[in-house]
């Protein structure tokens, strides 16, 4: 899953469902689903064991572990890389558009097969005020999370 480019997933579920917001989800959701799971799944592995033994030795059950012990330890290196990829997905859906999906991409690729260059750099600004944005709105998670 992790493998396969957006695009070749998007051409995929363009092929087998059509042209719908549906197949840009997927095409997105699939491949960043993957890496986020083995991401997340890393993370967890490298923590130290000490306080999950000691955990468990007081009678934790796993739930207890994961929910106590684990995700404590990773909770802001989780936020800060599920933001990153929050942002990739954005910047990926405006490119996935120029395939025809629809979306920003889509608008942008209109404005310019009609020459109205205004229109294209009021998308393209957009673009990245909403990239700006949520990297901000990143910072400002990490650093609650952080204290």
């Amino acid at each position: 899953m992790r493998a396969i480019h957006e695009l070749v997933w998007a051409w995929l579920f363009v092929a087998s469902i059509g042209l719908s917001p549906f197949a840009a989800i997927f095409a997105l959701a699939i491949p960043y689903g993957g890496i986020l799971g083995k991401i997340f799944a890393d993370m967890l592995e490298d923590i130290p064991r000490e306080p999950i033994k000691a955990l468990e030795a007081a009678g934790a059950s796993k739930l207890q572990a994961l929910w106590y012990g684990y995700l404590p330890m990773v909770r802001a290196s989780i936020t800060s890389y599920a933001m990153y990829r929050f942002e990739c997905a954005v910047r990926s859906s405006a490119i996935m558009s120029f395939v025809g999906i629809g979306g920003l991409g889509y608008q942008i690729q209109l404005s310019l097969d009609d020459l109205h260059y205004d229109e294209v750099w009021t998308f393209v600004f957009f673009l990245i005020t909403l990239v700006i944005m949520i990297d901000l709105w990143s910072n400002q998670l990490r650093k609650r999370l952080v204290q």
